[in-house]
């Protein structure tokens, strides 16, 4: 019983002690309230309208930044290894050689060389046709791409230099990869094999091919030009390095798979 006295006594106090908060809080409600009634209903209903505005952009602005996307493209000419690379990126298989593609390949989930370690963000991984007629099927997946991979065959680079410099060229300029600086591998495929070009090699032979490409294209009238942006600094060789977003390039192999830097490449932009 006494026990309970002295519980009562120290909540009678802390009531006391409460009090003055308590008339604190109702007198500037008061006053809230008497300010409220002297702003017009007008201008007090632009400015509720102002306030959720703010909190439903900010709101939407946070959503959007937290959801980013997890879409990585695999494209470059018919042949040069896309689909090869996608079995390899996806269960560590080959599936026996070339397999050339009509229509796209895609899927979402973990890469296979971190299928053991645990929780790991999926990746959505889409493998664009390579031929002409198909190519404009890229454009379907670019606007919610995190990330392109443009395949190269380096065993047969050289035939091929010109038409996989013209496609890059296209994408480089398109304005869903230029306004959003949509990173992109240049991944020179099959360089297992001992006549296969080097990265480097690779590399300088584009940019040549694609200042060519600059110039003839500069010289259409502009009702004629097709590309968004232009690529380059004007009275300079074309260098990758100049470009809006981050190029950059790599080898690999899809056959034996070595493909850890792609794989790099796509965590970077799809973390964990």
């Amino acid at each position: 019983m006494e026990a309970m006295e002295q519980w009562k006594d120290q909540l009678e106090q802390l009531k006391s002690q409460l009090e003055p908060w308590k008339n604190q809080l109702e007198q500037w409600l008061h006053q809230a309230i008497e300010y409220l009634n002297q702003i017009p209903p007008t201008q007090l209903y632009a400015a509720v309208a102002v306030l959720l505005i703010s909190t439903l952009l900010l709101l939407s602005f946070r959503f959007f930044k937290c959801t980013k996307s997890n879409t990585i493209v695999l494209t470059g000419l018919s042949g040069s290894g896309k689909t090869v690379l996608f079995y390899q990126l996806r269960d560590g298989s080959s599936h026996q050689g070339t397999v050339t593609s009509m229509e796209p390949n895609e899927g979402t989930f973990v890469l296979n060389s971190e299928s053991n370690k645990g929780k790991t963000k999926p990746v959505h991984l889409v493998d664009v046709p390579g031929h002409s007629r198909l190519q404009p099927k890229l454009d379907e997946f670019l606007p919610q791409a995190a990330g392109i991979v443009f395949v190269v065959d380096a065993l047969e680079f050289l035939p091929n230099c010109r038409l996989a410099s013209e496609y890059l060229y296209d994408i480089l300029t398109k304005a869903s990869v230029v306004k959003k600086k949509i990173p992109v591998l240049i991944c020179c495929n099959k360089t297992d094999k001992v006549t296969a070009h080097t990265k480097e090699f690779i590399r300088k032979q584009m940019e040549k091919e694609i200042d060519k490409l600059r110039v003839s294209r500069s010289a259409i009238s502009a009702a004629d030009i097709s590309n968004d942006f232009d690529l380059g600094v004007p009275g300079e060789a074309f260098a990758f390095s100049q470009c809006r977003n981050k190029v950059t390039v790599t080898e690999a192999s899809g056959l034996t798979g070595e493909v850890a830097q792609v794989e790099q490449f796509i965590r970077e932009l799809v973390k964990p």
